[in-house]
């Protein structure tokens, strides 16, 4: 009779090393799909793809605006005055409205400025939704600065409820002096309708 320790790997031990290959594939998928976020959003952030803007870690406190955590001082070019324009919208699916409470801003750059959206859940439920911000023309992106924005988080909206949503950001003085007017929009999206989130993606 024959040894089976001579004639090759038990049954056993062969699906054990299959099952662990397996599971090794499985952990590098799961790894290389969280890895994707960050690398989208540098490579956003770098070219103003997408009119993904830059932005840094900061608190609104009751007083106002605080300082921002981790933004070097900017120098502000008073020379220069740049108008940026305001819009929200909400897309299907979602029973709310939204509009910016100021319709635009004449600044100059490297100025820290203050700007509020009004939303209100038309709804008799509660319901959840996030902002997605576009920012227009693409090159102005890399050099519009969130420091605080409603943007960061998902926004809770009981029915009927009214919520004002700030904004905090700087216009760095670095963007193309051909640059006078900047459109910042946003698209809010239920939570709970992922195809209205991506309809927002490929519109922006």
């Amino acid at each position: 009779m024959n040894d089976p320790s001579i004639d090759g790997p038990t049954p056993v031990r062969s699906h054990r090393a299959l099952l662990i290959k397996l599971l090794a594939i499985v952990v590098g998928f799961f790894g290389f799909g969280f890895a994707l976020v960050p690398l989208y959003d540098a490579l956003c952030i770098a070219t103003g793809l997408n009119g993904k803007t830059a932005s840094v870690t900061s608190t609104l406190g009751n007083g106002g605006l605080s300082q921002p955590q981790s933004a070097a001082p900017s120098r502000i070019d008073r020379k220069r005055i740049v108008t940026v324009e305001f819009t929200g919208t909400v897309m299907p699916g979602l029973p709310w409205e939204m509009q910016p409470l100021t319709a635009k801003l004449d600044l100059h750059p490297g100025e820290l400025h203050l700007a509020m959206f009004r939303v209100r859940n038309n709804s008799y439920k509660t319901i959840i939704g996030q902002a997605i911000p576009s920012v227009s023309p693409g090159l102005a992106a890399q050099h519009f600065q969130k420091l605080d924005c409603f943007c960061f988080a998902q926004q809770s909206l009981a029915p009927g409820e009214t919520k004002d949503l700030p904004l905090s950001f700087i216009v760095k003085p670095e963007i193309d002096k051909d640059i006078r007017t900047i459109t910042l929009a946003y698209a809010f999206f239920n939570t709970a309708d992922p195809k209205s989130a991506t309809k927002s993606l490929l519109t922006r």
